[in-house]
């Protein structure tokens, strides 16, 4: 089993910056991709970042160029760095991190953190 512990979240205005964080423990040598999603109300759950264990990044195209997502392994947490916040990010965002092996691959989830963007 792994535990995922958000943290991060809050009320800010148009243009103002966040950092969420998600430290991760259990059995957590299993876990290769960590990342976050977020859910806008009346929206579908949908992918924002993720990084590797190797430090490979993928994000979403509405956040390039805003947002960093960077993993510290040392201390077992991914963070994400939000920039440039706007309206459209206000959402409850989740941290995830998948389990390769054994197969099937099999995705944990932290219990959600809540960023409103203020206009």
């Amino acid at each position: 089993q792994v535990q995922l512990v958000e943290s991060g979240g809050g009320l800010v205005q148009a243009g103002g910056s966040l950092r969420l964080s998600c430290a991760a423990s259990g059995s957590i040598a299993s876990i290769n991709i960590m990342g976050w999603y977020r859910q806008a109300p009346g929206k579908q759950r949908e992918l924002v970042a993720t990084i590797s264990s190797g430090g490979s990044t993928r994000y979403v195209d509405s956040v390039k160029g805003r947002f960093t997502i960077s993993r510290d392994n040392a201390k077992n947490t991914v963070y994400l760095q939000m920039n440039s916040l706007n309206p459209e990010d206000t959402a409850v965002y989740y941290c995830l991190a998948v389990r390769m092996e054994p197969r099937p691959p099999y995705n944990y989830w932290g219990q959600g953190t809540q960023v409103t963007v203020s206009s």
